[in-house]
């Protein structure tokens, strides 16, 4: 939750030296006062929150190409009409609410801006009137930031429930990124977090529509000429949703419609809705959906290879990939001078960077101990209980970190 006083001042300051109307800034505040809500570039792990120096209403974010900005994160109005059981904005319920206009918020972000204090922008809506009115009014704004005020910095849109294919299509030639959070993995589980919203027509139907236009070739592209990347995001633990009901969603998104990134943001009841009593989803659950989503996405793990309990659920003391190798490698280690690339990426310890250091290596040398991972700068500890080196484990086993 962001500091009234840290705002205010930024806002005092800002209408000072510019002379910018603060009223405008002042429903800002309020339009930012929940986007906590929203994980989407926020380092996903929670130790690495704790460092965010930012003031509250600024994000901390990682961007698609791996750099590191000041994001701010806002609605447009936080009125809507929809009355899903976990949301703050949810209808109905009784809380201070605000709007700006396309051209408000256009000109506020852009005094941010200008002042040094933010770098991109975040964009969703509550939905009033409707999605198709409502993605007019977020597609108004990143006209006007693009066009009239010559804005070419990062911008990630969202596209709403219920949008048409030429309002997707043109958010993708304005933003950087697009997203469209699916928040449940399957038509049952959204009905439990958001009865009123529709799974296969509202939600993944534009999803869908992202791939298919980032396939056309004859399709005009992107104000970069490339399209922006797509990412989505479930709540977890609301709905009463298994990790793998979870993953073989996002893996789906992964493999046919080109996801680029799935978020995972842990349920926290809010007083005033249908799921206030609900307990809170544990960071670590969180964690492991991470580490999981990146072995689909990255490692070239399939949901089968995944490791389950008899709920459904991936282990929380151990992380998913040190888990399947205890499993297949312990008593089958891997010999890392003729291991491809698929195999090695399944050793704990080597990411994919890690794997083109090693085949590098390999061309003109050979791993006699895990001294020679240390030298191209791979951490040998996770790696070497499941490694042989020309035919032998290592002389001195070393301990793995979990």
């Amino acid at each position: 939750m962001q500091n009234p006083s840290v705002y205010s001042t930024i806002v005092l300051n800002i209408s000072l030296e510019t002379g910018f109307d603060m009223e405008p800034l002042e429903r800002l505040k309020t339009l930012t006062s929940q986007m906590e809500l929203e994980s989407a570039e926020d380092y996903h792990c929670p130790q690495a929150r704790r460092g965010n120096n930012y003031p509250g209403f600024v994000h901390n974010a990682v961007l698609p190409n791996g750099k590191t900005i000041a994001l701010l994160k806002t609605l447009l109005t936080s009125a809507c009409e929809r009355d899903c059981h976990y949301c703050p904005f949810r209808a109905g319920r009784n809380f201070r609410r605000a709007a700006l206009k396309p051209d408000e918020m256009a000109a506020s972000f852009m005094a941010f801006h200008r002042a040094g204090i933010v770098q991109g922008l975040f964009l969703s809506s509550g939905l009033v009137g409707g999605g198709l009115k409502t993605q007019d009014r977020l597609l108004d704004t990143a006209e006007i930031l693009r066009k009239k005020l010559g804005f070419s910095g990062y911008l990630h849109l969202k596209i709403m429930p219920g949008a048409e294919f030429d309002q997707v299509e043109r958010a993708m030639q304005l933003a950087d990124r697009v997203s469209l959070n699916l928040e449940a993995p399957n038509v049952e589980r959204l009905k439990i977090l958001a009865p009123h919203k529709v799974f296969e027509d509202e939600l993944l139907q534009p999803m869908k529509w992202i791939s298919e236009i980032r396939a056309n070739k004859n399709s005009l592209r992107g104000w970069k000429n490339s399209w922006p990347s797509s990412a989505t995001q479930f709540v977890v633990g609301g709905a009463g949703e298994s990790d793998a009901e979870i993953l073989s969603t996002t893996e789906y998104l992964y493999r046919v419609l080109g996801l680029k990134r799935a978020y995972y943001s842990p349920f926290k009841p809010v007083e005033d809705t249908p799921l206030e009593n609900m307990p809170a989803t544990m960071l670590q659950r969180e964690n492991r959906l991470y580490q999981a989503s990146f072995l689909l996405r990255d490692y070239g793990f399939i949901m089968e290879e995944l490791l389950f309990d008899d709920t459904g659920n991936l282990s929380q003391d151990q992380d998913p990939k040190l888990s399947w190798a205890m499993r297949f490698l312990s008593d089958n280690p891997v010999e890392i001078n003729e291991a491809d690339k698929p195999v090695l990426l399944h050793v704990p310890g080597i990411g994919p960077k890690g794997v083109q250091s090693i085949l590098e290596f390999r061309r003109t040398n050979r791993f006699k101990s895990p001294e020679d991972l240390r030298r191209i700068g791979i951490n040998p500890n996770r790696a070497t209980p499941f490694l042989l080196f020309n035919g032998k484990k290592a002389a001195q086993q070393l301990s793995f970190a979990l």
